[in-house]
């Protein structure tokens, strides 16, 4: 079973104190790692990667992406490392578009360029140090943000904040919460750097009827921000319930929640990624809520994407 991400990652405390030297390593491991070399592809690669451990957007913006470039006639598609325990984004991607997955990426950037595609869009892979990639996009949650700042283990993120001086291009995605005080942080370390803004949208809130009350429940890494979406759309949410990234649902745990359901005579809902992973005996009873990436500032994203296929 997952376990939810450490609290003290929120915030500075006696424990991420004590890990400190152990994020040393890391950090040491990362520098080392980068100089190993790398592999050159004649297809495009287009990294839609984080340095926050967690739920950033990567998928739905990875989507975005493959649309914007469909729309240019370019024949792109999504790559994607396999976890067994990620088969829920897996679906969702295919669901969208071409997959390609393999336990290297490298073999699944390969059997793209076999099928002749011209764009491979990586969902994650920023750290991989084996791909040199054409363009690399840096995502975070602006609820989440950076946790306390700092590196695993003693806070959430993969390298060092500091290390968006290498990069070109960032997006902040969520629903605009806490956006100025980011971008001011960002622009002081890099003030060169390309900021993008993605608030997450529903596409199928038309299926639900908003007199009614909910209660929600997710297992992703951004659960806040599902939240906020459904309130912010004016969903009445009686209790949400919160499970760890990538969580394997039990039959317990389904049942508790149906049972709080019906305590307060009041429907169920949860995430697309969520509802991949219920038991086929309970899909009738859970409804998911279907959310996309709107960006408001598309056209500078499009010059950008136009860099690498013109």
């Amino acid at each position: 079973m997952k376990v939810k991400r450490p609290i003290f990652w929120d915030s500075f405390n006696f424990i991420s104190l004590l890990l400190l030297p152990f994020s040393l390593i890391t950090i040491i491991f990362n520098f080392f790692k980068s100089l190993s070399p790398k592999k050159y592809f004649k297809i495009k690669t287009i990294c839609v990667g984080n340095i926050y451990l967690g739920g950033t957007g990567k998928t739905s913006l990875s989507i975005k992406i493959n649309e914007i470039l469909n729309e240019k006639k370019i024949k792109s598609c999504f790559i994607k490392k396999y976890y067994a325990s990620q088969t829920d984004e897996q679906k969702i991607l295919e669901n969208n578009g071409k997959l390609f997955k393999s336990n290297k990426r490298i073999s699944a950037i390969k059997e793209a360029i076999s099928n002749n595609y011209q764009v491979a869009i990586l969902d994650d892979g920023l750290q991989d140090p084996s791909i040199n990639y054409d363009l690399k996009f840096i995502c975070f949650n602006t609820i989440n943000w950076i946790g306390n700042g700092l590196v695993i283990p003693a806070g959430p993120l993969r390298e060092n904040l500091k290390n968006l001086k290498k990069y070109k291009h960032v997006f902040l995605i969520g629903n605009m919460e806490n956006l100025e005080n980011i971008k001011k942080i960002i622009l002081r370390i890099n003030p060169k750097i390309n900021i993008y803004i993605g608030e997450y949208k529903l596409s199928n809130i038309s299926e639900f009827n908003l007199q009614e009350k909910f209660v929600v429940f997710s297992g992703i890494g951004n659960h806040k921000t599902f939240i906020s979406t459904l309130k912010k759309s004016n969903f009445e949410i009686i209790k949400d319930i919160e499970f760890p990234d990538h969580y394997n649902y039990s039959k317990k745990d389904i049942d508790e929640i149906i049972s709080i359901s019906n305590q307060n005579n009041c429907k169920i809902i949860t995430t697309e990624k969520d509802f991949y992973r219920l038991d086929q005996n309970y899909i009738d009873k859970i409804k998911f809520v279907k959310s996309y990436l709107e960006i408001t500032n598309q056209n500078d994203l499009i010059k950008t994407l136009s860099k690498i296929y013109e």
